[in-house]
C-alpha cells in the first residue's frame, strides 16, 4: 500500500480508488532534485511520506499542537481535531482501519469520539479518506468535501459501504464551528479537488495563523490540465499567511522532530514560520525537474 497516494491519478486519471496499493507499480526513480542538502526523486518522496504498512497504521502519541489543535494520526498519515464548545472537527479519516485508531487517540486526549460533529479532509485518496464512512457511522459527523473531489470519493467504497458526503464545498468557502472557523483553498494538482485548510489558534495571548497543507506531489506523467492546477496552487500556498504549518503526511512538516522537542520541553516547535514554505520549496522543484524531463523526452 505503500505507494497508493501517489499513482492513484496516474493510474486511475482523477479518479481515487481506497485500496489497490497491491497492484500499483512503483514510482520512478527519476528525476532526482537536491534541496536543502537532501537528495529527492519521485520514489523516495513516497516513500518519505508513508514507511511501512505498520507506520500508516501505527499510533502515534496523540499530543495538542497549539490552541485548540490536536494530532490523533498515526506514524506517517496525518488526522487532527480541532476541539470546539460545540463539538469538535476531525480532518482526515485515514484508512479505514486506522478509524479505531484515532478513536482511540481521541479518547486518550481526554475527548469522546462522539463529540465530533464535523469530517474534513486535505484530499480524495484512500489513505486519507477512505475512513469517512466509518467515522460518520460511529460518529453521525457531517462529511462535507470539496466539489472538485466529488468524483474520486463516491469510488472509494470500502466494503461496498456507499461515501458520505453531506456538503460539498468550493474554493474560499468556510466551515464554522463553536468560534473556530476554517477556510477551504482549492490547490489542486495532487487530486481535483486537493484542498488546504486554514484557520487560527491562541496561544499565550498571541493569535497564529495555521495551514493544514494538501498533497503538492506531482504525479507523472503531468497533463497540461495538471500542470496549470500546480502552476496556480503554489502561488495559492505561497499567498497564505502562515506560522504553524501541518500537513496531511507527518513528514512534510517534520513531526518526528517538533514532537521531540515538545516532550523536552520549551518554547512550542511548531510555531515555526520560517520553515513554512520548505515542503511548496521542494514539491516545486520536482514538479519542475519532471516536466522538464517530460518535455525534453517528448522532443526525442
Amino acid at each position: 500500500m505503500i505507494f497508493s497516494c501517489f499513482f492513484i491519478a496516474v493510474l486511475f486519471g482523477w479518479s481515487a480508488v481506497a485500496s489497490h496499493a497491491q497492484t500499483a507499480p512503483k514510482p520512478p526513480d527519476h528525476p532526482a532534485i537536491t534541496f536543502q542538502g537532501h537528495t529527492y526523486t519521485p520514489r523516495l518522496i513516497v516513500e518519505r511520506n508513508m514507511r511501512s504498512e505498520a507506520d500508516q497504521t501505527g499510533q502515534f502519541p496523540p499530543h495538542k499542537i497549539i490552541g485548540n489543535i490536536y494530532y490523533v494520526g498515526t506514524h506517517t498519515l496525518s488526522s487532527f481535531l480541532i476541539v470546539t464548545p460545540q463539538g469538535n472537527i476531525l480532518i482526515d479519516s485515514t484508512w479505514e482501519r486506522n478509524v479505531r485508531t484515532i478513536q482511540k487517540s481521541v479518547t486518550q486526549l481526554g475527548f469522546k469520539f462522539s463529540d465530533v460533529k464535523i469530517l474534513l479532509a486535505n484530499h480524495a485518496h484512500g489513505d486519507h479518506q477512505e475512513g469517512d464512512a466509518l467515522v460518520k457511522e460511529l460518529t453521525g459527523a457531517q462529511v462535507m468535501v470539496m466539489a472538485e473531489d466529488v468524483p474520486a470519493l463516491k469510488a472509494i467504497k470500502p466494503g461496498g459501504k456507499e461515501h458520505p458526503i453531506d456538503k460539498v464545498l468550493h474554493d474560499g468557502e468556510t466551515v464554522k464551528l463553536g468560534g473556530t472557523t476554517l477556510v477551504a483553498h482549492l490547490t489542486a494538482g495532487h487530486t481535483r479537488g486537493c484542498t488546504t485548510w486554514t484557520t487560527t489558534a491562541q496561544e499565550g495571548g498571541k493569535t497564529y495563523n495555521v495551514v493544514f497543507g494538501c498533497s503538492l506531489r506531482s504525479p507523472v506523467p503531468l497533463t497540461p490540465p495538471i500542470v496549470a492546477e500546480f502552476n496556480r496552487s503554489f502561488k495559492v500556498v505561497r499567498a497564505l499567511p502562515c506560522d504553524v504549518l501541518l500537513g496531511d503526511h507527518p513528514a512534510e512538516y517534520n513531526l518526528d522532530e517538533k514532537y521531540a522537542k515538545v516532550r523536552k520541553g520549551g518554547p512550542n516547535p511548531f510555531i515555526d514560520a520560517a520553515s513554512c514554505r520548505q515542503e511548496a520549496d521542494m514539491e516545486e522543484a520536482m514538479f519542475h525537474a519532471i516536466l522538464a524531463e517530460q518535455q525534453k523526452g517528448a522532443k526525442r
